[in-house]
């Protein structure tokens, strides 16, 4: 069992469901139950990828969360991404321009001929040991996991498989996530770009760059808290007298990025 076989689909947009990878493990892998770990992260040999190989729009989190770790051998497949947080998928996709307002996101996720694919960008299970306690999640866990050797091998693994080579079709990759003070774009970036070699990639603003091929936003992460996503979609805050946070302009900034694409 090696790494998955883009060329066998002309698309390394793996095809929705369980995918055959095992280039960060060492020996046979078991779906969801091998693990492997450095210091005090791990990983979980669990990728999986829904939607269509050759699809316009790739959407992207960072890995699975803490729901979808262990439950993934019963749980329905197409039930898994996004797990109870799916009306905040749809509010930010909105925000940018992609879906309308009342978009099923359901019936998105599982079509494998549509205009969308899903996934992450570390395709397996990412968790950080804290106190003798496994999580999922937490503050800072995105840029501070790619920006570790042990990171950095996986996230560039993942990036060389799944992103090298994009198909024609895709123009636009949506990755959930912007880490503490926008650590997470250029730690994302370096990686994006390493594995895309061009010569004409380019910053389009703060959270969208381009190879000329694909362009790539940042968005808000779907399992931010509290205020977070209503200030990255510009809503007026009730408790500050209506006010827009200054966190709105982030959310300009990726629809901007997106209209420049030629993406709507």
């Amino acid at each position: 069992m090696g790494g998955f076989d883009s060329e066998a689909f002309l698309s390394c947009i793996p095809p929705h469901g369980r995918i055959n990878c095992n280039l960060c493990y060492r020996g046979p892998v078991a779906f969801d139950f091998t693990e492997r770990t450095e210091g005090d992260w791990r990983i979980t040999a669990n990728p999986l990828a829904w939607g269509n190989p050759r699809a316009e729009i790739l959407v992207l989190g960072f890995s699975k969360g803490p729901n979808a770790l262990g439950a993934l051998a019963t749980q329905p497949h197409d039930s898994i991404p996004y797990a109870g947080q799916r009306t905040w998928v749809r509010k930010i996709l909105a925000r940018i321009g992609v879906i309308e307002k009342d978009a099923n996101i359901d019936r998105l996720i599982a079509d494998r001929t549509g205009r969308f694919a899903w996934g992450s960008l570390i395709r397996c299970t990412v968790q950080r040991q804290e106190e003798g306690i496994w999580k999922g999640s937490g503050g800072g866990m995105l840029d501070r996991f790619v920006a570790m050797p042990f990171g950095r091998e996986v996230a560039g693994n993942c990036a060389s498989q799944f992103l090298k080579g994009l198909p024609v079709e895709t123009k636009l990759v949506v990755l959930f996530g912007l880490g503490t003070k926008q650590k997470y774009v250029s730690e994302a970036r370096k990686l994006i770009q390493q594995a895309r070699i061009s010569e004409t990639w380019r910053t389009i603003n703060e959270v969208a760059y381009t190879d000329g091929r694909a362009t790539f936003v940042h968005v808000e992460h779907f399992a931010s808290q509290g205020r977070l996503i209503p200030d990255w979609c510009g809503e007026p805050d009730p408790k500050k007298g209506g006010a827009i946070s200054p966190r709105a302009r982030l959310g300009q900034l990726a629809y901007q990025a997106v209209q420049a694409a030629g993406i709507s």
